[in-house]
C-alpha cells in the first residue's frame, strides 16, 4: 500500500479525518495543566467517527522477523533511524525544531540541529527544559510503534513504505517526556496511554488518524480502551 499524503491514501479515510487532521495533527494540543481534556483535543464525536472507520483486529499478530537495528548483519526493517528528513536536517532535528519553543539551533547547521528549547509534553504535561547535552530526556516517539505496525500489518509494506513510515513528521512522530517514551515502549492503548489524563484525547486522535491514514488495523483490546477514552472526551 502506497501512503498519499494529499488523498490519505483511503477514500474512506478523507471525510472520516480530515477534520481531525486540522485539530489534531496540525494545530496540536493547547497546553493545560488540569484534567479536562486539554485545548485542541478531539471531540467524543470525531473519535467515535474514526474508531468506526478502522479495522479491528481480535488480537495482535506476531509474524516475526521485526529487527530495527541496522548494523551489519541485522534487518533495518524500517531502514537506518532519522535519516529522512527535510534537506539537510535528519528526522529528529525535524520534529524537535518543529515541537520545541523558544527553539536554538547550533551554529553553522541552517537552523537544522535544535541545541535548546523547551517542550510541553503531550504525556506528562510537564514543561521539560531540552539541551543537546542531555538529549535523552526528550525523546522522539512513535505513536503506532514501529514493533506494532510490523505486526500489524507493516512486515507485507515495501521497505520505501516502511521509511516513510518510520519518519512522518506529520501524522506519527511527537517528542515526548524520554521515561515516558521508555515506558510505553510498543505498547498499543490497550497497554499503555499517557499518564497526564488531559492529554489522552490527544493522543488517541493522533493513534486513530494515524492507523486510518496508513490502513492499520487495531486489536479488539485497542478499540474497547479508545472508547472509553472517548467517552471522556468534549
Amino acid at each position: 500500500m502506497h501512503s498519499n499524503r494529499g488523498g490519505w491514501g483511503l477514500a474512506l479515510a478523507a471525510p472520516v479525518v480530515a477534520v481531525l487532521v486540522a485539530v489534531v495533527v496540525l494545530q496540536g494540543p493547547g497546553w493545560f495543566g488540569g484534567s479536562e481534556p486539554a485545548p485542541g483535543s478531539p471531540t467524543r464525536a470525531q473519535l467515535e467517527r474514526l474508531l468506526a472507520a478502522v479495522r479491528v483486529l481480535p488480537r495482535r499478530p506476531h509474524p516475526g522477523g521485526y529487527e530495527r537495528g541496522c548494523a551489519a548483519g541485522q534487518g533495518c526493517v524500517f531502514g537506518p533511524a532519522w535519516e529522512a528528513g527535510s534537506g539537510a536536517c535528519d528526522t529528529r532535528n525535524d520534529v524537535l525544531g518543529k515541537q520545541l519553543r523558544a527553539v536554538r539551533f547550533r551554529m553553522n547547521t541552517e537552523k537544522c540541529v535544535v541545541a535548546a528549547g523547551t517542550l510541553h509534553d503531550p504525556y506528562t504535561g510537564r514543561d521539560i527544559a531540552f539541551d543537546r547535552s542531555r538529549a535523552r530526556e526528550v525523546q522522539i516517539d512513535h505513536i503506532y510503534p514501529l514493533a506494532a505496525a510490523w505486526d500489524m500489518g507493516a512486515a507485507d509494506w515495501p521497505l520505501p513504505q516502511r521509511i516513510r513510515f518510520a519518519n512522518d513528521t506529520e501524522f506519527n512522530l511527537l517528542a515526548v517526556d524520554g521515561r515516558a517514551n521508555q515506558d510505553k515502549g510498543d505498547r498499543t492503548p490497550a497497554d499503555w496511554l499517557p499518564p497526564a489524563s488531559a492529554y489522552r484525547c490527544y493522543y488517541a486522535g493522533r493513534y486513530l488518524t494515524t492507523a486510518a491514514h496508513y490502513t492499520l488495523p487495531i486489536t479488539a483490546s485497542d478499540r474497547d480502551v479508545l472508547s472509553r477514552t472517548a467517552h471522556d472526551c468534549p
